[in-house]
């Protein structure tokens, strides 16, 4: 064989196999999508980091929704994801390549509203509310010393707010906004990530830190256990008219005792982590996951103490997004939804 005539099948079998890999690689991203709007063999549930509360959780939704197809002779596997959390769940929901996924409610109300920071993409009508899950308080930890008594104290002192990403950096400035502050009104505006900030408190290098998340928490334990803080109720007019703007707020109570000398419950505001689902998950799958959610409580509420004040009544709120058929179908035969309502 020639020089040349070798060269000419070299870059033949080359592009051949290149080609080829694009069309399976086609075919298998095809059949994931198809077998997810199906929702009749995998539906994948999209969480957050492996060490928070959100993973568990998808993973304990994944074990029952599993059980109670098998029960209804569904064929179906369910799988949770670790992923970047909320808006990477919405944003990959959005593109059809996640079926579920967990997200705290402000993200869901901006998703289905094409705001924030999904102001650029659009609203994503095709977002479903399945229920929501355990409360994230709005959580000020303040050392004892620093003279910090209500949240109108935090004015000149040294407060870290989170790392721009952060859902408590997101809520800080609408509070800030909504109080007509800046960051001007801080002696000190810093933006560490959770993983900072109760070592910066106890070395007196901050006077307090915001922080939104599920109780009780590894952070907030460690400052406690550490140095002398307390837990800064948030609550006044100010708050109430906060909650009437918005939505995807709720009132928020975080237990007495779960830190050291922080006995008495702290009221608060917060977010829910939500549950949500495209639209093209079947109504089968969907009631079935409600289903398996709702008649299982208890177990669920087992996998993290945050999740242990569930109830039927607090899980059908915060959620912007209309109801999923499927699951509003499983929610008007609890008599928990009249039939006319979507909410």
């Amino acid at each position: 064989m020639s020089r040349f005539a070798k060269q000419n099948k070299y870059h033949f079998n080359y592009w051949l196999v290149v080609v080829s890999i694009l069309a399976l690689a086609l075919l298998l991203r095809m059949g994931a999508h198809l077998i997810v709007e199906q929702g009749k063999h995998f539906i994948n549930i999209g969480t957050a980091g492996i060490t928070g509360v959100y993973y568990p959780t998808g993973t304990a939704i994944c074990r029952l929704l599993d059980r109670e197809a098998a029960y209804a002779d569904v064929v179906l596997k369910c799988s949770p994801e670790a992923t970047g959390g909320s808006i990477f769940n919405l944003n990959t929901m959005a593109h059809g390549d996640m079926a579920v996924g967990i997200t705290q409610s402000d993200w869901q109300y901006h998703a289905w509203n094409g705001s924030s920071a999904f102001a650029s993409r659009g609203a994503d009508k095709s977002l479903r509310a399945l229920f929501s899950l355990q409360v994230e308080p709005f959580t000020i930890v303040a050392r004892r010393d620093a003279n910090i008594n209500t949240f109108e104290d935090l004015k000149g002192k040294r407060v870290n707010i989170g790392d721009p990403g952060s859902g408590q950096y997101a809520n800080m400035k609408v509070l800030m906004k909504h109080l007509d502050w800046t960051d001007n009104d801080f002696t000190l505006v810093s933006q560490l990530k959770a993983s900072e900030h109760a070592e910066a408190l106890c070395d007196n290098r901050i006077d307090a830190f915001i922080y939104v998340i599920g109780h009780p928490n590894a952070s907030i334990q460690e400052a406690a256990t550490t140095c002398q803080v307390t837990i800064m109720p948030v609550e006044g007019p100010a708050i109430d008219s906060l909650l009437a703007e918005n939505p995807y707020y709720v009132m928020a109570e975080i237990p007495g005792g779960l830190y050291r000398n922080n006995p008495d419950p702290v009221s608060t505001f917060g977010l829910k982590a939500t549950l949500v689902a495209r639209e093209d998950v079947s109504d089968e799958v969907a009631y079935l996951l409600v289903k398996s959610v709702f008649e299982n409580l208890s177990q669920l509420q087992r996998v993290h103490p945050a999740l242990m004040m569930l109830t039927p009544e607090t899980m059908l709120e915060a959620n912007s997004a209309p109801f999923h058929p499927g699951a509003l179908q499983y929610y008007q035969e609890q008599g928990w939804l009249s039939d006319d309502e979507e909410k």
